[in-house]
């Protein structure tokens, strides 16, 4: 790999700089300021719809993993092999590393739905069983198409937040660098995914890009040069984000428990007692302290842990980066030689997941999203048009209006060619002269004369929409490119009901996975009728 490229900061949407920051530090910016990180405070870690204030949002887990991205980055920098790679000295990576890693970590989570990662199981769930059922709204979808929702995964739709729906005029959302992209991206893979984990490359371990992004997604890759030999494999990066992202919740899901009251001091000693390495004797030594309360010997234990696994994960980048260069490294970087990582997971698995509270709010979800989904598929796959209108009231505007334009030369060549097939359908039924022929043909006329000044738009828009892609555009450019699609807006008068059926499902789950927990439960008992106001 080509560390000059990894570390690009190029944009999808080229951009000139217009202040003092480098590109990574502008997309710190951008992603601090961004609605869909803000909406991550109501979003499930572990424990949905909680009113303690004490235990993890989708957001505080996130600022943890954020810090812990930043360490990496010094010791990046203060790396001798990474500053030989990269060609730069401490001084210069110090403005790009941390920072990197930083953005990337805070962005870790940002696509995923409501009520935690349980909710990516309930999507497919019902994917699979729709499938099954006789709707061809579904069932025509191409492969990759249905993989988005038969495999739906919050780390594509986290990609696609970042690079589409932050809708302010156009799609390439908070346009982020590419090497920031390219580093949130753990499974670079739009292809068939592993039957089972740890099968190489683990690249493919999920479904992680959508065919909405499937253009976006390549040029990224092509730009950080991770198409390798024909292989699409991760950012070295990436290994560090997901270690940090690991790190966080081990530790902090024990200290969640804690606080939870489901687990104490003397469970954790029973746990840890049968292990010998150095780490869990650290373990039981802050468990014996004589003088130290039960809080204060959590907060010691999660100091002890985090120290040694972070140390952990970054030896282990090091020794495999060669590996990782090449896509021939295929596990977590602190799954390796780790002394208590059985330990740390017996305590999510066994005294947590399987809490009573836990499993009535994950059920509360389960009822919540597939009653969005049942209601929102049921409207807008409609044949009454009243039924897909009230869909469209209710859902954002904001993310239909980016799928209309990710749609938009498409919807008006399908929406023209099928008028005019409707009006010559018409005009044959006639043989003789008649007024009411006279008018079908003067409504064809006028459908031409539409089609024919969308045409020459078209033109414009996809020439200066290319354009940006390659570089810069001046002023000018830009009110001409807004302009044009303002004009084919007009001619096209695009509606929710125009989208192809790809797009509506797109849209339905765009809306669903940006909900907060809250807002998700109160919006399914209004549409259910459970509640009013």
């Amino acid at each position: 790999m080509n560390w000059e490229k990894l570390l690009s900061e190029k944009r999808i949407r080229k951009s000139d700089p217009k202040d003092i920051r480098n590109p990574f530090e502008s997309d710190y910016g951008r992603i601090i300021y961004s609605p869909a990180l803000r909406r991550m405070h109501d979003k499930t870690q572990v424990f949905p719809l909680t009113t303690d204030d004490n235990i993890h949002s989708r957001l505080t887990h996130s600022n943890e993993v954020m810090s812990l991205g930043y360490t990496f980055g010094i010791k990046l920098c203060k790396s001798e092999l990474i500053q030989k790679k990269t060609k730069k000295t401490e001084l210069e990576l110090m403005r790009v590393m941390p920072i990197l890693l930083q953005s990337v970590c805070l962005i870790h989570d940002i696509g995923n739905a409501p009520f935690g990662h349980f909710a990516e199981t309930i999507i497919s769930e019902y994917f699979r069983n729709l499938e099954k059922s006789k709707k061809n709204s579904f069932r025509k979808l191409n492969g990759h198409q249905k993989r988005d929702f038969l495999f739906y995964d919050g780390n594509a739709q986290g990609l696609r937040v970042l690079i589409k729906l932050q809708y302010l005029n156009d799609i390439f959302g908070l346009n982020l660098t590419c090497a920031t992209l390219a580093s949130y991206m753990k499974y670079p893979n739009y292809e068939q995914i592993n039957d089972k984990k740890g099968i190489m490359p683990i690249e493919k371990n999920k479904h992680g890009v959508f065919y909405s992004e499937k253009d976006f997604f390549e040029s990224i890759i092509e730009e950080c040069g991770l198409n390798i030999k024909g292989k699409i494999l991760r950012h070295p990066l990436c290994y560090l984000m997901e270690a940090a992202d690991s790190i966080a919740y081990l530790c902090m899901d024990m200290e969640d428990g804690f606080n939870k009251g489901l687990l104490d001091i003397e469970c954790i000693k029973e746990v840890f007692r049968e292990n010998k390495s150095k780490i869990a004797t650290s373990i039981l030594a802050i468990c014996d302290k004589k003088f130290d309360d039960p809080n204060t010997k959590i907060v010691h234990m999660r100091i002890t842990l985090i120290s040694y696994l972070v140390d952990l994960a970054y030896i282990n980048f090091e020794k495999n980066l060669d590996l990782i260069e090449v896509g021939k490294y295929n596990t977590e970087l602190i799954e390796e030689n780790n002394d208590i990582l059985k330990e740390l997971k017996h305590f999510s698995q066994k005294k947590i997941f399987t809490a009573r509270e836990i499993n009535y709010l994950e059920s509360t979800g389960h009822s919540v999203i597939k009653g969005l989904l049942d209601f929102y598929i049921e409207f807008s796959f409609h044949e009454n048009k009243k039924f897909v209108r009230k869909a469209e009231a209710l859902i954002s505007r904001s993310i239909i209006q980016c799928a209309i334009e990710e749609c938009i030369i498409d919807i008006g060549n399908r929406k023209f060619k099928t008028q005019l097939n409707e009006k010559n359908t018409a005009i044959k039924k006639f043989k003789g002269e008649s007024e009411f022929l006279r008018q079908l043909q003067k409504e064809k006329s006028d459908i031409e004369s539409r089609f024919s000044d969308f045409n020459t738009l078209e033109k414009i828009y996809t020439t200066l929409f290319s354009k940006q892609l390659q570089k810069a555009l001046t002023i000018s450019e830009k009110e001409t490119l807004l302009e044009t699609k303002d004009k084919i807006r007009k001619i096209v008068e695009p509606c929710y009901n125009d989208l192809d059926n790809y797009y509506k499902f797109r849209v339905i789950l765009d809306f669903i996975s940006g909900m907060t927990d809250q807002y998700a439960l109160n919006h399914y008992q209004k549409i259910s009728g459970q509640k009013i106001n």
